[in-house]
């Protein structure tokens, strides 16, 4: 799609709570490439972004006469534009089974999320809250065969997950270190050590932990 503006230098409009914006910045900051972050009230919304996207949602990226507004296709062109280091396997078979995997966090794990960021609703947010701890404590013992997720190298899907996984304190979920759990917890902590992890955090992300 074409923007309603062109920028001479590619910014990513982001939302400093969102789980989807923040998976952006991760592949950024993996990259260490400098496009411009601009932090966005999503109540409040630029101009330039308004009339660039029609669904007015973040994040957004614009990069010259260029706008995107999904954040899967976001992280997939900036793979592809900055390919150092590359976040999707070299093979077709591996490459569709990290984005099958993404796709899987999407449907399983995000509208759980969202769901506990938007309702007001006690019973919803109990039944998402639930779901969500005993979803990731099912799914735990699978860290302990790969140093990343479900991959020998850390990948898209790390970076879709691990906003999530940073964010559980403030969702009220506290995941028990049991001999079951104990693969994933070691997991989200060598993650959240990763220099260009701490990169990538806003301000507002960063105080839901001490770093």
């Amino acid at each position: 799609m074409v923007g309603a503006a062109k920028r001479s230098a590619a910014a990513l409009f982001s939302d400093a709570k969102g789980h989807y914006s923040h998976r952006v910045r991760m592949v950024l900051a993996e990259k260490g490439v400098g496009v411009e972050i601009v932090t966005v009230d999503p109540q409040d919304l630029p101009r330039e972004l308004s009339e660039a996207n029609p669904y007015h949602s973040l994040p957004t990226l614009m990069d010259r006469d260029l706008t995107i507004y999904e954040s899967r296709v976001m992280m997939e062109y900036l793979d592809e534009r900055f390919p150092h280091p590359p976040l999707l396997p070299v093979y077709p078979v591996a490459r569709a089974e990290i984005r099958q995997y993404m796709h899987r966090v999407e449907q399983d794990w995000c509208p759980l999320v969202d769901t506990l960021l938007r309702s007001r609703s006690k019973d919803q947010l109990a039944n998402a809250r639930r779901e969500l701890t005993e979803s990731l404590i099912s799914i735990a013992p699978i860290f302990a065969d790969k140093p990343f997720f479900m991959s020998p190298d850390y990948s898209l899907l790390d970076c879709c997950l691990v906003p999530i996984l940073w964010r559980l304190p403030s969702l009220d979920i506290h995941l028990p270190r049991t001999r079951q759990t104990e693969p994933l917890l070691d997991y989200m902590q060598r993650i959240f050590n990763r220099e260009s992890f701490l990169a990538s955090l806003s301000d507002w992300e960063k105080s839901i932990h001490s770093v």
